[in-house]
């Protein structure tokens, strides 16, 4: 067990998800507008038809109901334009979810799944000396002990060894920092657990990296870290 700085790689958080329609919903919209184009179409040409020649439709009203013709035809096509783009952008996020296939990353929490070793990542404000504990998926302390916490980003590498030398099963491992300054005040510390995604499911919308048995949208990802060196 140890306590090692690393080197972390700070990445653009994905934006956030861009909620879109429901395809069922989509089509739905776009029949009905295609239904009252055909429909204003032909209304105006059997009025045109049908109109009296010695008192034909007037100027104006005819100019309104073409520049209502093309309104109509304008938002079918923008309809389509906009269905090309969602799908674009669908493909460009299942496009960047297969980057992170393989790659050490690491996620806001503090639950982080054991199996061999466990690692945390968290960030002090000012360098303090702190409390590191470790719970047990039962909620029995597994590990527990005082550090001095530098300045800056830092991970908590466990391998898996309690207080007393024993090992612990694989499983789910929850991490507490407490910190105190030079002065004796409570120094918050913020935690992210850390690990390697193992595959992602490009079935879910958006997509779902798995990461220790657990699912990770792209906009949870904090960042890519290089892997932690014991000291």
């Amino acid at each position: 067990m140890a306590v090692a700085s690393s080197t972390i790689i700070p990445t653009s958080a994905p934006a956030a998800q861009t909620s879109t329609s429901s395809s069922s919903s989509s089509t739905t919209s776009t029949t009905g507008i295609a239904n009252n184009f055909q429909t204003f179409l032909s209304l105006l040409t059997t009025q045109l038809k049908n109109q009296n020649p010695l008192d034909p439709l007037d100027t104006n009203q005819f100019t309104q109901q073409l520049v209502q013709f093309a309104q109509v035809e304008q938002q079918l096509k923008s309809n389509d334009q906009l269905a090309s783009l969602v799908s674009i952008e669908k493909t460009a996020q299942s496009t960047q979810a297969l980057v992170f296939v393989g790659q050490n990353v690491a996620v806001d929490g503090s639950t982080a799944h054991f199996d061999g070793n466990a690692t945390w990542n968290f960030n002090t404000p000012t360098a303090s000396t702190g409390t590191i504990s470790i719970t047990a998926p039962n909620g029995a302390t597994a590990y527990s002990g005082n550090f001095n916490l530098t300045k800056g980003n830092s991970s908590f590498v466990w391998d898996g060894k309690g207080n007393d030398g024993t090992k612990w099963p694989a499983g789910d491992y929850k991490m507490t920092v407490t910190a105190k300054d030079s002065n004796g005040k409570d120094v918050s510390i913020s935690t992210e657990i850390q690990g390697v995604v193992d595959s992602v499911d490009l079935t879910a919308s958006p997509a779902l990296l798995s990461i220790g048995g657990k699912n990770y949208t792209l906009d949870q990802i904090k960042r890519v870290v290089r892997p932690a060196t014991s000291s």
